[in-house]
């Protein structure tokens, strides 16, 4: 996990959030009733994403833990030879080119081609000769590889939570070279170990890979799931990211559909009427996320019940509130106001007073809320004094916009009437 942590999340981390489906977890015949979120990446974006995997496989292949290869072997005159590889490590290692194709209802196809990888150990081997002449050696060796690399990593869900399996995974090795130290061992001997030794290695090296790579793909789709979890959390106020329904892949996007339900102390949210299909979203961006009304309303009463719908302004925010204009007008405004009293010493308080209303329009999302403000002032010397206080229907349209991985809300337009 620590390793894990540091890498950057390419191919196999942001598809692997995606990933959330099989028999393990079972699914309503109306699955997309349920759906609260739901997440759309498309194949530019998995491509782009790509470059990143060759990150992810090298770490694969250093981590790896290669165990120790012994064996025995009849040798004309020299009676048998016993042999044994010991340290195996990845001591160098270069990936030419990754690929990602989306196999539809099937699978995240991964091919790795021109995987050169050299591997250091030390080679000890001993033989027993016809006249009973006994000789043991230790010899460090450099074993050359050339490898292509298939992975089909398979979606899975396993107790609500993202799982992946990435058994299904190939080696090819076009090249595998025995290289002992300086080649000044006899030349049977490197032909023995060559010819013997590869096949077993080959084995050897495609199951501890393969099986770092699975391992590899179950920390990544854990810590994504860890990640978003948190991210949809603050403090008492969370949503349930458990999957609604079997995860789409298609030959050009991915997509995953989410409950989000809202929870918040002991309140637990109730949705079985969303109106989400797939035809909803376009193919036209790298990465969609889009979100139900009732979710969104969930979150505004939660965020009400919490009393967080509450805003304090001071100094010179409460200044450029209130001189907005440099008109005669708005002098006399706030000098019946505050009388006189500095803004530092003066507070303006705006808080809901209901849960607001929140509705998805095509112009932008679309805000209606009961809104009350108080004004009010500490003369020097004095007992604070209440100058002003109002209760507003307030409604904003708001446009979102996401650039240098911030989320922006930017209001396109507002409507105050009274109550």
């Amino acid at each position: 996990m620590l390793w894990a942590g540091r890498m950057r999340l390419g191919t196999f981390g942001i598809l692997l959030m995606l990933a959330h489906a099989s028999a393990a977890c079972e699914f309503g015949p109306f699955p997309y009733s349920f759906t609260g979120i739901v997440c759309r990446m498309t194949k530019p974006a998995a491509l782009l994403l790509n470059q990143e995997t060759a990150q992810v496989i090298q770490a694969a292949f250093r981590n790896a833990r290669f165990p120790n290869i012994t064996g025995e072997r009849s040798m004309r005159l020299l009676g048998k030879v016993a042999y044994g590889l010991t340290n195996i490590q990845v001591n160098d290692l270069s990936i030419e080119q990754s690929e990602v194709e989306l196999k539809e209802n099937d699978a995240i196809h991964i091919a790795i081609k021109n995987v050169t990888a050299f591997f250091k150990g030390t080679l000890t081997y001993g033989y027993a000769g016809a006249w009973f002449l006994q000789l043991f050696h230790s010899v460090d060796f450099e074993i050359e590889s050339s490898i292509d690399l298939q992975i089909n990593i398979k979606l899975i869900c396993q107790k609500d939570q993202v799982a992946a399996d990435a058994s299904d995974c190939y080696l090819t090795f076009h090249k595998l070279t025995l290289h002992l130290q300086g080649d000044k061992e006899p030349g049977w001997l490197k032909q023995l170990f060559t010819d013997f030794i590869s096949f077993t290695l080959k084995l050897v090296l495609k199951g501890e890979v393969c099986n770092e790579i699975n391992f590899v793909a179950q920390v990544l789709a854990n810590f994504v799931h860890d990640l978003a979890a948190n991210f949809v959390r603050d403090e008492d106020i969370s949503v349930d990211i458990s999957l609604a329904s079997v995860p789409l892949i298609k030959a050009n996007y991915l997509e995953s559909h989410h409950k989000g339900l809202v929870l918040y102390k002991n309140y637990s949210d109730v949705f079985s009427d969303s109106v989400f299909s797939p035809s909803l979203l376009t193919e036209s961006r790298m990465l969609y996320f889009w979100l139900s009304e009732h979710i969104l309303n969930s979150l505004a009463s939660a965020a009400f019940l919490d009393k967080r719908l509450m805003l304090t302004i001071r100094g010179e925010k409460l200044q450029a509130l209130f001189e907005v204009e440099d008109t005669e007008a708005q002098r006399k405004a706030v000098q019946m106001i505050f009388q006189g009293t500095s803004y530092n010493d003066s507070v303006a308080k705006v808080w809901s007073l209901a849960h607001p209303q929140i509705s998805v329009q095509p112009e932008g999302t679309v805000v209606k809320s009961s809104v009350a403000v108080e004004v009010s002032i500490f003369p020097l010397g004095e007992e604070p004094l209440m100058v002003l206080y109002m209760e507003k229907e307030i409604t904003v349209t708001i446009q979102a916009a996401y650039a240098e991985k911030k989320l922006m809300l930017h209001p396109l337009d507002s409507r105050m009437t009274h109550p």
